[in-house]
């Protein structure tokens, strides 16, 4: 071979593989209704009462990308903590207190980023952001909390939890479907993916499931796999469309460069299993906040590893942005979450900054420090704040299940803690009264008359 050539030869393949470097991973974000901590056969293994949990695909996943045992939900129930996954921001910043409650229109999220940065955007399945309760309605495109007003180009979803044979809402209009919804909804972002392949394009897939939130109506044989239970059914149900989804990434030839981020939104119900976790869903204490997690991304997750680094749902927000190379001014400040690129490195062998949460119980609606129960969890203890002056302190690495309340023996932890703790509910409240947005605080949109009909408005 001439030298000329070789060289020609050498310039080109450094080029290649310059841009192979650059090139922007996909992204696809899955989030379970209700999945507790220990719903996931990996966290069930060598445990004879717990045989009926099957989830061979998460399985798969957990042992082939990095699996967190301390992942948590900023908030114990759905709607908060999908408000905080796409803006990064605690959802009482901006008034999402309960489920069904509406995301303020003036918030700005991760899919607008991204958008402004190349990447096609998708939503598919339950949105609960937009101030409808009860059964999932279709979003269409003139609901102004819809998806499509906060960065979505694509979406096909409804309000809330959903089944089999579910109506759907996209930019054209409601699609009636049949067939386990789940599957429904895979099978839809697929074709949205397929198409972001075929145009060469960077794709963000929000994939988030009805279940297995109640009324719990698997298929059949969903059921059955599940030894009978209709709970473990419908988780039996989202395994089976994950795994339908893996290996459609691996047909297309990009798998090693997609992002697979799953998570549930809050912990488990009561009547099944937090795996001896304190407490459930709606509630504080670990068994309402700590979930199941894993991320699969094989060209940067070459070795499968287990964290027990304490992450939470407002630091995938951050997390992605670095690794889409995205910067931007345009998002909401102040944000909570952190960037766990260290940690996906390998690099980060605790966390820099504690976990606060903070939960309004039922019937209460007034926002002060007061109010409502607070917590605040660091690498190894956790302060909760029950009530006015009440304190509780646990070490969670030798008590995860938050018996023995050492507040007592520990004043100079819990004065610290505690300090840190309520400065961050000033700057809550803060943002609750609309400071972080300079245009000043708006009033909610109208909900259009067609969409009122159909389902209760939260006010």
């Amino acid at each position: 071979m001439k030298k000329c050539s070789l060289i020609a030869l050498l310039t080109g393949l450094a080029v290649a593989l310059a841009c192979h470097a650059a090139e922007k991973p996909n992204i696809i974000l899955v989030m379970a209704d209700d999945q507790g901590w220990a719903d996931v056969g990996y966290n069930s293994t060598n445990n004879p009462e717990r045989s009926h949990v099957r989830t061979p695909t998460l399985d798969t996943m957990a042992a082939n990308g990095l699996r967190f045992n301390r992942f948590y939900s900023q908030s114990p129930n759905c709607s908060p903590t999908r408000g905080s996954i796409l803006t990064g921001r605690h959802p009482y910043r901006y008034g999402v207190w309960n489920p069904g409650v509406p995301i303020r229109q003036q918030e700005r999220t991760i899919a607008q980023a991204l958008g402004k940065a190349g990447y096609r955007t998708g939503h598919f399945g339950k949105w609960h952001l937009n101030g409808i309760s009860g059964p999932g309605q279709p979003i269409l495109a003139n609901d102004p909390l819809g998806p499509g007003k906060f960065g979505f180009a694509t979406w096909f979803s409804v309000s809330n939890f959903f089944e089999a044979d579910w109506t759907f809402g996209s930019a054209t209009g409601e699609v009636k479907t049949t067939g386990d919804g789940s599957d429904v909804i895979v099978g839809e972002a697929m074709k949205f993916i397929g198409s972001a392949v075929k145009e060469k394009t960077p794709f963000f897939a929000v994939v988030w499931y009805g279940s297995p939130h109640v009324p719990l109506k698997p298929l059949p044989e969903y059921q059955e796999k599940a030894g009978g239970s209709a709970y473990y059914g419908e988780i039996y149900g989202i395994d089976h469309s994950l795994g339908t989804l893996r290996a459609e990434l691996r047909r297309l030839g990009i798998a090693d460069n997609t992002v697979v981020w799953y998570c549930s939104d809050n912990g488990g119900v009561p009547s099944y299993s937090v795996g001896g976790l304190r407490g459930h869903k709606g509630e504080l204490w670990e068994g309402g906040l700590r979930v199941p997690c894993i991320i699969e991304w094989p060209a940067r997750i070459k070795q499968p590893f287990v964290t027990d680094v304490p992450a939470v749902s407002t630091d995938i927000l951050p997390t992605l942005l670095e690794i889409a190379g995205v910067t931007t001014s345009d998002l909401r400040e102040p944000r909570d979450g952190i960037s766990l690129v260290p940690l996906i490195d390998g690099q980060m062998k605790e966390r820099p900054k504690p976990i606060a949460s903070w939960h309004l119980t039922k019937g209460q609606t007034k926002a002060t420090k007061d109010h409502g129960h607070a917590a605040l969890t660091d690498n190894r203890f956790k302060l909760h704040r029950v009530e006015a002056d009440h304190y509780e302190l646990y070490d969670l690495l030798a008590d995860p299940n938050e018996t023995n309340d050492i507040a007592a023996t520990h004043a100079d932890i819990v004065a610290s803690m505690k300090t840190t703790l309520l400065a961050w509910q000033d700057s809550v409240l803060n943002s609750y009264a609309g400071n972080d947005y300079p245009e000043g605080l708006q009033p909610p949109p109208a909900i259009p008359a067609d969409t009122r009909k159909k389902a209760k408005i939260l006010k």
